[in-house]
């Protein structure tokens, strides 16, 4: 006969139980890690164009214009040890390339109705005004002669500045002083090229673009068969803030060389949370960023329900492609197949029946 377990034993027992009831593996609920989007600009290179007026002309690139330069590779290197350090304990060596995006998108008649709409706009005109006689004194210092900002960034601001950081002797005309306004000067072009006037409209045919692809990734994320863990998007300042006009976290500051977004998926406790950052600097690690109306770990519920407004549901028929001469293409093309339908329907009836007359009237002849 087994004795009873003494009082003090009984207690101990009930003390595990007790332990076991309310002990839970510190794994389970911790934030872990689903998702990574990343969409960082290319590293230093070479002009796309100059102005007419420039000393430096493309035979003083050794790899012309448009290339990535050495300074650019050591750029790009110094980001993948960055990435690879982040997010080297998440990953495995699987990787596959595509070519996925490309901002602005160019074939888009209501952009491009937008663009002109926001040039005339009293908000750009009075952030223009205060710049207007510098750009009258531009054709006669550099020798072009457009009032485009777009173009004053890309042929006047952009040449210049790749010539300072590669220490070319620049024209006496380019001082400190015009440099300042030749930024500033396109920092106006691309905020004007998103925003100013009817940003939201404006995002839905650009960046809303990509802010709509990369929820479907992460909503993606979020089911057991999904093995992807990251997208990587090579790609342009104006792809940067184009992104980051959609999601309105843009700071207004042309994103420099290598300079990355990035969006991360969490779960935590069974629930999904987006988190997003910008690294524009590399001695800092990259700065949070809230999107409007939400918290820094934002729920992917909330996410998705803040960002829905610059989302198009219809991209072709928001940027009007269908127009009237289009419909008049298409409904010239509807007939074209209706009258080929029908001849090809007589002439199979022909060859397998025959002529319509009587065969005996033939015979006669």
């Amino acid at each position: 006969m087994t004795a009873a377990p003494s009082l003090e034993a009984r207690a101990a027992s009930l003390s595990f139980l007790l332990l076991l009831c309310f002990w839970r593996d510190p794994g389970v609920g911790a934030k872990e890690l689903k998702f990574v989007t990343l969409v960082f600009r290319h590293g230093d290179r070479s002009p796309i164009d100059t102005f007419p007026n420039d000393p430096i002309k493309e035979t003083s690139w050794p790899q012309g214009f448009g290339q990535l330069t050495q300074m650019g590779m050591e750029q790009h290197y110094e980001l993948g040890e960055y990435i690879r350090k982040r997010y080297g304990k998440f990953l495995n060596e699987s990787y596959k390339h595509q070519q996925l995006l490309f901002l602005p998108f160019k074939n888009c008649p209501r952009f491009q109705e937008l663009e002109s709409e926001t040039l005339k706009s009293e908000e750009f005109q009075k952030r223009l005004q205060p710049y207007k006689d510098f750009i009258e004194t531009l054709p006669k210092l550099s020798g072009y002669h457009g009032k485009d900002l777009f173009r004053i960034w890309s042929k006047v601001y952009d040449p210049l500045f790749c010539e300072s950081v590669h220490n070319f002797t620049l024209p006496s005309w380019a001082t400190a002083d015009t440099m300042t306004k030749l930024k500033e000067l396109s920092e106006l072009s691309l905020l004007s090229l998103y925003g100013i006037h009817k940003q939201k409209e404006k995002s839905r045919l650009q960046g809303g673009v990509l802010v709509g692809e990369i929820l479907n990734h992460i909503k993606s994320a979020t089911q057991p068969w999904n093995l992807r863990k990251l997208i990587m998007y090579s790609a342009h300042d104006t792809t940067i803030s184009g992104l980051q006009m959609a999601l309105d976290v843009f700071n207004g500051i042309l994103p420099p060389y290598a300079s990355c977004h990035i969006m991360e998926l969490y779960l935590e406790k069974g629930d999904y949370f987006v988190e997003m950052y910008y690294r524009n600097e590399t001695n800092h690690e990259p700065y949070p960023l809230t999107l409007p109306g939400c918290t820094p770990s934002c729920p992917l519920m909330k996410f998705a329900e803040l960002v829905a407004p610059v989302i198009p549901q219809d991209w072709a028929t928001e940027c009007k492609l269908t127009s009237k001469h289009e419909v008049l293409r298409l409904i010239l093309a509807i007939a074209f197949c209706l009258v080929s339908s029908i001849l090809v329907v007589l002439v199979f009836t022909l060859i397998r029946h025959g002529p319509c007359w009587p065969r005996g009237s033939y015979r006669d002849i």
